[in-house]
């Protein structure tokens, strides 16, 4: 009786603690209602899914440079807020691969009439791609994304510095490989060369730094952050992070605290199911890759979409097919750039690309007329520069 007793008393208290750590952390999760009651007043504008991608996923990660609050050390203007980087995660059907497309931050597209702060609504207008979370936040984003690449998004996450450094610092850091020694003052980086762990402030600064390393690109830049989500991933594969409560409550705990998401990921159900699925995924089946982007023609520090690649990743993603992707710095194979014109699902943006970009100033009307005459299929996808999560970049070449 008294074992039975014991056993009683400490399955009840067990289940006290579990509910407790539940209610914990879905209490931790910020919901964004504001957004998600605008994106369904704009239904009507939004893409539908195609037919080859039910059960796949879309989710949009921003990362917002918001200085207000814990990021005012930062500097800059309280308040003022843009996506410097913005991350398009297309989660496979079957759930056997993933591929995410980092969205240049200054490439040229056209942002759709968006509600502001005030409640009024601004015009279609071409701009460089961050702008449109300033102008709207994440629903503008949202809609923008949708509008040049034709994929509907499905969820999306919001993360800012401060919730960075929370999350780099629950999984015990990120090991990464420095080529050459960083002095940079500005990302407050200093590191020398070879083999780093980053932690908390360091990792934020390796991938906020631009212009002191490489050529100063923001193109290098989305390299550095996609190799350090794919060591990122290696880490939390490699070290059972997932299948280890002790060490998988700090991580839960430190991610329901730093994020803002939509009512659909916003408890911690959602994002539990949705760990599950990146964990079945494998390494080399998780791919990374910028959109293609070039100097943008009228003016060199700004990008265009490079077409018709653009488009043919778009086009492979709405269709849940998977990317082929080859090292960076790498020479393609003949057949990599072969493809032809924009598909009937690409939005007016993805044909702001080589040969098809109007002059500054160009309203959504002229825009939109870039694409005329392009072919109505995208064809088959080329092989695109980039890397897969189980790439590591210290190892040899």
């Amino acid at each position: 009786m008294i074992t039975a007793g014991v056993v009683a008393f400490l399955l009840v208290a067990t289940g006290a603690l579990l509910w407790i750590a539940y209610r914990t952390l879905d209490g931790n999760i910020r919901t964004d209602s504001a957004t998600d009651e605008l994106l369904a007043r704009l239904e009507a504008e939004r893409p539908s899914r195609t037919a080859g991608a039910k059960g796949a996923e879309n989710i949009l990660l921003i990362g917002s440079d918001d200085r207000s609050g814990a990021n005012a050390s930062y500097g800059g203007e309280p308040g003022a807020q843009r996506s410097d980087t913005t991350i398009l995660l297309h989660l496979a059907a079957d759930r056997r691969h993933a591929t995410a497309v980092s969205i240049p931050r200054d490439v040229m597209v056209i942002v759709p009439a968006c509600e502001k702060p005030d409640g009024t609504r601004g015009k279609a207008g071409l701009m460089q791609f961050n702008w449109a979370f300033e102008l709207g936040g994440p629903a503008c984003s949202i809609r923008t994304v949708e509008q040049l690449s034709g994929i509907r998004i499905d969820h999306y996450v919001i993360l800012d510095f401060s919730g960075f450094k929370t999350m780099v610092d629950a999984i015990g850091g990120v090991e990464v490989c420095v080529p050459q020694a960083i002095h940079d003052k500005e990302a407050k980086l200093d590191l020398a060369a070879g083999r780093q762990s980053l932690h908390g402030e360091q990792a934020l600064g390796y991938v906020r730094a631009r212009e002191s390393l490489g050529d100063g690109s923001d193109t290098q830049r989305m390299g550095r952050q996609q190799q350090f989500l794919a060591a990122l991933i290696r880490k939390v594969q490699s070290q059972g992070v997932l299948l280890n409560p002790a060490r998988l409550w700090p991580v839960l705990d430190a991610a329901t605290s730093s994020v803002k998401a939509d009512s659909g990921l916003s408890s911690l159900g959602a994002l539990y199911d949705l760990t599950q699925d990146l964990r079945g995924v494998p390494s080399t089946d998780v791919v990374f890759l910028t959109a293609p982007r070039r100097p943008y023609r009228y003016d060199s520090d700004r990008d265009e979409f490079v077409q018709p690649q653009t488009t043919q990743l778009f086009t492979a993603l709405r269709d849940d097919r998977q990317v082929a992707v080859r090292p960076p710095d790498t020479t393609p194979s003949p057949s990599a750039g072969a493809g032809v014109g924009t598909s009937p699902g690409a939005g007016v943006g993805a044909g702001l690309g080589a040969g098809a970009s109007p002059a500054p100033g160009a309203g959504s009307n002229e825009a939109a007329g870039a694409t005329a005459g392009a072919s109505p299929s995208a064809g088959a996808s080329p092989t695109f520069e980039g890397r897969t999560a189980d790439v590591d970049s210290c190892a040899p070449r």
